[in-house]
């Protein structure tokens, strides 16, 4: 009796949590699996259609176009924004004087929303007018098309993540100080230079953080919307039509149509809902093997080091 009474009151406890991932998380999950093997528009019954959809993929060229630009931003983005955090979290941690100014500086541009940091971002750097392009002349270097052109589109979006790269820098900071001083004082006695430090001291002790950060930097470009979208309308000088819905996503050239770009589009411009749902679980399991398959390697890898 005894028992059950503890263990009534544990679920009490567990109640709201278990309840909203049910809510939240389970029922949606479920529903877009069911509704992915249907075929759906919100305004009709949804039909039985099995494994249709999932087929349609393989004769989707738009969605091919999408999966290479979303590959690129992975394999591109992640590691730029990891780096770039990295490297400015080992600079701020040696300075000693006025580093609490230079961390905010730094962090405050990660509070900025997306949506207002890509507008202020395709004008800096607009073509011809933009003040990045009057710098470089200045210096005799002619500026690229930036947005405007399908080679710098993507580049563009990874630079605005480095720009807003406070968020992820804050959290290495706080990794880089964590690491013991005496580590690096012994490492020193034994005529270790700055490098081996880095790579023998600081990258294990980081290693969690950096295995976070390749994690959620994976599903977040994933799921890269925001400022797709609003590059590719901004610099195409197209407003949205319709519910939000954009004429110009992937401009120029279809290089910032991204993976969620399309499946946003089946979903509510082409009312192909059943679709957008089967894309939606595609998405899912890609993310979850991913990040399956960083867990592992990251395991192993610290086994190897043991």
């Amino acid at each position: 009796m005894h028992t059950v009474r503890k263990n009534l009151t544990t679920l009490s406890f567990l109640a709201p949590a278990l309840i909203g991932i049910a809510v939240f998380f389970l029922y949606p999950l479920g529903s877009a699996v069911y509704f992915s093997f249907t075929k759906f528009d919100l305004l009709s019954v949804p039909q039985w259609v099995g494994l249709d959809n999932y087929r349609q993929m393989a004769d989707d060229p738009f969605l091919l176009q999408a999966v290479r630009n979303t590959l690129w931003m992975v394999v591109v983005f992640v590691p730029a924004r990891i780096i770039g955090a990295l490297g400015l979290s080992m600079l701020l941690a040696q300075l000693r004087r006025g580093a609490g100014f230079f961390r905010t500086v730094f962090y405050l541009p990660s509070l900025i929303p997306p949506v207002a940091a890509t507008i202020a971002f395709v004008y800096l750097l607009k073509p011809g007018t933009g003040p990045v392009d009057h710098f470089l002349e200045k210096i005799g270097i002619s500026g690229p098309l930036w947005f405007n052109s399908p080679t710098w589109a993507k580049p563009a979006l990874v630079l605005l993540g480095l720009w807003a790269v406070g968020d992820l820098l804050v959290i290495f900071l706080a990794a880089v100080l964590g690491v013991p001083e005496s580590l690096y004082e012994a490492a020193s006695l034994d005529g270790a230079n700055a490098w081996h430090r880095f790579r023998s001291i600081t990258l294990p002790s980081i290693r969690p953080v950096i295995l976070f950060a390749a994690v959620t930097g994976v599903i977040y470009t994933l799921q890269y919307f925001d400022q797709a979208a609003v590059a590719g309308s901004i610099a195409s000088g197209q407003a949205t039509v319709g519910a939000g819905i954009s004429q110009s996503f992937g401009y120029p050239e279809g290089s910032t149509f991204t993976y969620p770009l399309w499946l946003y589009t089946v979903g509510f411009r082409y009312n192909a809902l059943g679709y957008a749902n089967a894309l939606a679980i595609v998405l899912f399991v890609v993310a979850l093997a991913v990040t399956v398959i960083l867990m592992r390697r990251a395991r192993a890898f610290s086994g190897e080091e043991a």
